[in-house]
């Protein structure tokens, strides 16, 4: 594993092969959904390098997820774009959810956490109800919380299994926007978080890259359904991240040490690189984008 001091100047030019750490990586099986602090290399979430504009000032964003990875990443952008951020998360993930709490209140806004499982229809109603009351408003939301666990063989992968993948990834996103829509105001965003696994599944994740792919569909039926009312849209597929997703059984255990490795830049996406994406998407220099997929996977083209 070789790493580089490059991670708190994300704006300096440099070359995107050396610029975090790639491959070989040790094992490091972790119970799932897993922490960040867990992980080795720790991720980057831009906690040191990410440097807001104001591209979101007065916004109110929810996003799931908001613990760790990239809807960590997201949570610490949006702040230091000016935005007041409600965070759901799993109550396991309490520590790594307080320590973006932090984050968010340190870059002078207001964080709402809203502990609680999104695979239940009433718990993402009130996740939507109560953070719009707490924030008084409501005009991004992040679809970006997701269940992965590989399994070698559809013999291995139980109904039960299959059902909680669909209900986190699939379920909770409709269940969510469904609630939301009627306090989004024109100028409103909504981001999902589909995956190459959408164009290119592993044969590992038969329930997750169907998911991922609904999640591709139901971003372009629904932006077609709410232009009317202008909000937009959007989805981002990432390729592989640096994740607790992946060590805590998203990807097999032996694949652990050469993830990211088979994509051109040769490594896995660190959470700070997905981040920008979203602000760019949440703000209104993407007024004119809408139903589109955002791919950033290392150089695997998307379709």
């Amino acid at each position: 594993m070789k790493n580089t001091d490059t991670t708190k100047n994300q704006y300096a030019m440099q070359d995107p092969l050396k610029q975090y750490p790639h491959p070989q990586f040790p094992k490091q099986p972790q119970s799932p959904p897993g922490l960040a602090e867990d992980m080795t290399p720790k991720p980057d979430h831009g906690e040191e390098s990410y440097k807001g504009f104001g591209r979101l000032a007065g916004r109110k964003a929810l996003i799931t997820g908001a613990d760790s990875g990239i809807g960590r990443a997201i949570a610490i952008a949006f702040a230091r774009e000016g935005a007041d951020i409600i965070l759901s998360y799993l109550a396991s993930e309490e520590k790594d959810a307080q320590e973006v709490v932090a984050l968010i209140e340190a870059a002078g806004q207001k964080a709402v956490p809203l502990p609680g499982d999104i695979r239940e229809e009433n718990f993402c109603k009130t996740l939507v109800q109560k953070g719009y009351a707490a924030l008084g408003g409501l005009d991004i939301v992040v679809n970006n919380a997701g269940k992965q666990q590989a399994r070698g063989s559809i013999e291995d992968l139980t109904t039960e299994e299959f059902d909680q993948t669909f209900k986190t990834n699939i379920y909770a996103m409709f269940w969510i926007c469904k609630v939301a829509l009627p306090h989004l105001p024109p100028g409103a965003t909504i981001i999902n978080t589909t995956s190459i696994q959408a164009y290119q599944p592993s044969a590992s994740l038969l329930d997750y890259a169907p998911t991922k792919a609904a999640i591709v569909a139901f971003t372009k039926a629904l932006a077609k359904q709410v232009a009317s009312k202008g909000i937009r849209v959007n989805a981002v597929a990432p390729g592989p991240v640096w994740t607790p997703l992946q060590s805590s059984g998203g990807q097999p255990s032996e694949k652990i040490p050469e993830f990211g490795a088979q994509v051109p830049l040769g490594r896995p996406a660190q959470p700070a690189e997905l981040a920008p994406i979203y602000v760019v998407l949440a703000s209104q220099e993407s007024s004119y984008v809408t139903g589109e997929v955002y791919g950033v996977t290392g150089g695997n083209p998307l379709p």
